[in-house]
């Protein structure tokens, strides 16, 4: 059987079980050590444990667990909630106000945690209730929230970021810093579409009522603004070790989540419920990460194996005969596609051994490349009607937003973030400035 037919098989059975509900580490492990032991009989029953070796031999996971720590301690003591505060009751004034203080919300907690997850969990418990309250219509700030927590995986720690430096082998910093920019513009773009939006339509986003403005006194504004700035407090000095190179990048995970504790701790709110849910949270998304990349490493390891690799690069290099940008824009494409089944996790463990090299023979440097998988990832999260983020917003919304109404929502930011992946494919420089700048390129 030719390496092709292999390869649509291994998909087609791996998409079949996730259908059924079937956990993503489970299935990629599963066709993995299937297909292997199909291929090549009980010695390749070796491959899982070797997966397993190369998994413990990647010394920077370990910061995955702190900085999932950091984010839960962050989030779960209300530290998060102060930072939401501040921007209600500085940005309240102006039409749309609220909505724009959400996005600094989400920029903040990407800051945080790395995770979109986190971004879209706050967003709708904090930050959606106190909008749909004051008036803001509920379609719009659906879409805030939504397109807000896309920036999760983007903007550092970005924890994605950190997988995919240790796969395609180039420096988590760089890959950091190339991310911060790309993120800044898209909470740019995303502000400057609510802030016109809704002085076309003032009903959509309402500013605060002039009597309770007037209500709050500039003592309390500074007070909430104090409390608002701890948590980016904890970030920029966890940044600022690692920049000055103070710290590696093991050691800056730990110092943000002892930050983090500290801080809840300063604050009156570290007590022992926050430590368990923050401490549970963390062991479930580390164990996913572990799972999923143990499963999806047996998985490549077969696929390598195959010499599917030279296949995929042969079959777009020689027989689809494209140039390189239309080649990016079919995997980006693909990644579209494979984003409304996948997380991001097991569709970089499972893609990315394929890709990176032919990206790499392609000419386009790794970094930029990383930034746009980043973003591409999150448009297939959003996208109707599969997306993940979609059921997701579903789950924690209150029941008078529907399935319709998170659909609608959505759009306009999908289509926003298609046009930053635009510029940044028009304009790399865009992500790769400031790690040209910081290696003095």
């Amino acid at each position: 059987m030719s390496s092709e037919l292999i390869t649509l098989f291994m998909f087609a059975t791996m998409m079949v079980l996730l259908f059924t509900g079937q956990r993503v580490f489970g299935v990629i492990g599963f066709v993995g050590s299937l297909a292997a032991l199909w291929l090549w009989g009980s010695g390749s029953a070796e491959l899982p444990f070797n997966a397993a070796f190369q998994v413990l031999n990647w010394y920077p996971l370990i910061t995955v667990p702190f900085f999932v720590f950091m984010g839960y301690v962050l989030s779960e003591s209300g530290i998060a909630s102060n930072l939401y505060r501040a921007f209600h009751v500085w940005f309240g004034p102006v039409r749309g106000g609220l909505a724009l203080g959400t996005i600094g919300l989400m920029v903040a907690i990407s800051a945080m945690n790395g995770l979109s997850v986190a971004g879209m969990a706050i967003g709708a418990t904090v930050a959606l209730p106190e909008l749909l309250k004051r008036g803001y219509d509920k379609v719009m700030v659906t879409g805030v929230i939504q397109g807000g927590s896309t920036l999760g995986i983007l903007i550092p720690p970005s924890v994605v970021l950190v997988l995919y430096a240790m796969i395609a082998r180039q420096p988590v910093l760089q890959l950091w810093l190339a991310g911060i920019l790309p993120g800044l513009m898209m909470a740019t773009i995303f502000s400057i579409y609510i802030y016109v939006r809704c002085r076309i339509q003032p009903e959509l986003g309402p500013a605060m009522p002039k009597e309770e403005r007037d209500q709050i006194t500039w003592a309390e504004k500074f007070s909430v603004l104090r409390a608002g700035i701890l948590p980016i407090v904890v970030f920029g000095t966890m940044m600022g070790l690692f920049l000055t190179g103070v710290t590696s990048l093991v050691e800056s995970s730990v110092v943000g989540a002892t930050l983090a504790a500290l801080a809840a701790a300063v604050s009156g709110r570290l007590n022992r419920k926050v430590i368990e849910v923050s401490t549970r949270a963390t062991l479930e998304v580390s164990s996913m990460f572990l799972w999923i990349m143990l499963g999806a490493l047996t998985f490549s390891a077969v696929y390598d194996g195959l010499g599917a690799v030279r296949a995929i690069e042969n079959l777009l290099l020689n027989t689809f005969g494209l140039d390189p940008w239309g080649i990016l824009i079919l995997m980006l494409l693909s990644f579209m596609v494979m984003g409304m089944f996948l997380d991001d996790t097991a569709m970089l463990v499972i893609v990315a051994p394929l890709y990176i090299p032919l990206v790499k023979q392609l000419g386009f440097d790794l970094i930029w490349f990383g930034v746009l998988y980043t973003i591409t990832c999150q448009v297939a999260y959003i996208t109707p009607p599969f997306g993940y983020n979609l059921f997701l917003m579903r789950a924690l919304a209150p029941p008078e937003i529907t399935l319709g109404d998170i659909y609608r929502s959505i759009l306009p930011f999908t289509l926003m973030m298609v046009l930053s992946i635009i510029l940044l494919m028009i304009f790399p420089q865009i992500a790769m400035w400031l790690p040209n700048l910081y290696t003095g390129r």
